[in-house]
């Protein structure tokens, strides 16, 4: 891939119309969905290509042209010089690799994705034992050691204020007015919905 950044990029991908590959993880995954985001934004087209894995080392070996994928995924990749990042779908850089710009800085505000984790339990669970699974997963982000590892991954932990059940149904349901028209207007079907997945603590 010749372009240098984002801005080169998405202008390379316009002047190449179908002829770029990007890696999924099948129908209806995150990454799928971020591409068709991405094009929606960009404004360009380019094939999907589903794997049953990651596709970083297609990537790696430019079989693949490119992917949207988490950090924790790519920042070791990165780091070993196997691939170039264009730019973080943040509003902020990541602690963990301060060096790739935002996507703001490649002039593509506002295409903010995020691979959030979560704890969830059945519906009907008892308040009490919910208070008890958060005070324990609140304790453990806490921990320096688990802080250290996580950040070192390239995983951002949400502040205090937002390790709250009540602050996951929030953003839960924002996520779900964010992503349904983009996955209902470009009829994303699953191919196997067993293969997608949350996990969150919430009732």
């Amino acid at each position: 891939m010749p372009a240098k950044d984002l801005r080169e990029l998405i202008a390379w991908l316009k002047a190449n119309a179908d002829k770029a590959t990007q890696a999924t993880s099948g129908p209806g995954s995150g990454s799928h969905v971020a591409g068709v985001f991405f094009q929606k934004e960009t404004g360009t087209r380019y094939q999907f290509v589903p794997y049953t894995e990651s596709g970083m080392r297609d990537l790696s070996a430019g079989r693949i042209d490119m992917m949207i994928d988490p950090a924790a995924n790519s920042v070791p990749q990165v780091r070993a010089g196997t691939i170039k990042a264009y730019a973080v779908t943040a509003k902020s850089r990541l602690a963990a690799a301060p060096e790739i710009p935002t996507v703001d800085g490649g002039r593509l505000s506002g295409f903010y994705i995020a691979a959030w984790h979560a704890l969830w339990v059945p519906k009907g669970t008892p308040k009490d034992i919910i208070a008890k699974l958060n005070s324990a997963v609140v304790g453990g982000l806490a921990d320096p050691a688990a802080r250290s590892r996580l950040a070192n991954l390239g995983q951002e932990i949400y502040p205090p204020e937002e390790q709250t059940p009540e602050a996951l149904g929030r953003l839960h349901k924002a996520e779900i007015e964010k992503w349904w028209p983009i996955i209902k207007t470009a009829g994303i079907r699953l191919s196997n919905p067993r293969s997608c997945h949350n996990e969150g603590l919430a009732d």
